[in-house]
C-alpha cells in the first residue's frame, strides 16, 4: 500500500494523528525534503528507508514505490501541507493506477490555513468575503489564461497566492489592474507555523517592498483581501434575533 500523507504547514505537531501513525508504521518514506519539517523523520521505525524527493524525478519516485510494493512494504509519500494543493499527486496516482498499485490519501493542514491561524484571521467574514481563491502567478509553469491573477482580482474576493514570492512586483501590478485598489490589505506569511515564521502586513501596492525589507525571497504565502481589515458584519448564526433549526430568536 502507498499512503500519500500531508505533513501539515510546518509545525511538526500539525500533522494529523492518522498521518503520524502511518509514518510510525512505514517501511519506506519519500518526503519533500525542501519543504517538509525534518522532525517528522525522527519518529520513523528503525530500518525505515528514507528518500528525499527534492532530487528525484517522478519516474524515480514511482520506481521506489514499485519496488516497495513488490517487497510487501508500506510506503509513505510525505507531502508538505495538504497533498491536494500543489502537491503533484494526480500524476503519481495515475501511474500507480497503471501499475495496479493501491494507494490512499491522508489530508493535511495546508499553509493557507496555517497562515490564517498565525494571522488570527478569518477568511470568510459576513458582508466582506465569502469566497477564497487559491492560486499562483504564472511563471516557468504556466497558468490557464482564464485563471490569471488579473481575472481573479476582478472579483475582489479573498486570495491566497502560492509560489509567487519571486514575482511580487508583477503580482501587485496584476492585482491592481484586475480590480483591487492599491490600498487593499495584504500580508506575506513566510514559513507559516514554522519556528522561524515571519509575518509582514501592508497593502497590495507595497508587496515587493515588504518582502525586500524583510529579506523574504521564497517559501511564503501572499494573502490579499479586506478580511485583513477591521470591518465586518456579525454572523447571524449567533445573533439573538435570528431563528434557525436549533434555536429560536429571543424576543
Amino acid at each position: 500500500m502507498i499512503n500519500f500523507v500531508g505533513a501539515g504547514s510546518g509545525a511538526v505537531d500539525l500533522i494529523t494523528v492518522r498521518g503520524q501513525n502511518l509514518l510510525k508504521e512505514a517501511d519506506i518514506v519519500i518526503y519533500a525534503g525542501s519543504l517538509v519539517n525534518p522532525q517528522h523523520l525522527e519518529i520513523l521505525k528503525e530500518g525505515c528507508e528514507i528518500f528525499n524527493s527534492a532530487s528525484m524525478t517522478l519516474e524515480a519516485v514511482i520506481e521506489v514505490m514499485k519496488r516497495g510494493e513488490a517487497e510487501g512494504k508500506m510506503t509513505v509519500r510525505l507531502h508538505t501541507g495538504d497533498p491536494s494543493i500543489y502537491g503533484a499527486i494526480r500524476e503519481q496516482m495515475d501511474m500507480l493506477d497503471e501499475l495496479g498499485i493501491e494507494y490512499k490519501v491522508t489530508p493535511g493542514v495546508s499553509s493557507f490555513v496555517g497562515a490564517a491561524s498565525s494571522l488570527q484571521a478569518e477568511y470568510t467574514l459576513p458582508n466582506v468575503s465569502q469566497s477564497v481563491i487559491i492560486t499562483r502567478m504564472a511563471g516557468r509553469t504556466p497558468v490557464p489564461e482564464k485563471e490569471s491573477i488579473r481575472s481573479f482580482a476582478a472579483h475582489q474576493a479573498t486570495m491566497a497566492i502560492f509560489l509567487s514570492t519571486g514575482m511580487l512586483g508583477k503580482l501587485s501590478q496584476e492585482l491592481i489592474a484586475g480590480g483591487y485598489s492599491e490600498d487593499t490589505p495584504a500580508a506575506i506569511v513566510y514559513k507559516a507555523t514554522w519556528p522561524d515564521e515571519k509575518i509582514v502586513r501592508g497593502t497590495v501596492k507595497d508587496l515587493e517592498q515588504m518582502a525586500k525589507d524583510n529579506d523574504i525571497t521564497k517559501t511564503a504565502l501572499i494573502l490579499v483581501g479586506y478580511f485583513l481589515g477591521d470591518k465586518y458584519d456579525r454572523s447571524l448564526l449567533y445573533d439573538p434575533s435570528f431563528t434557525h433549526e436549533f434555536r429560536k430568536a429571543e424576543k
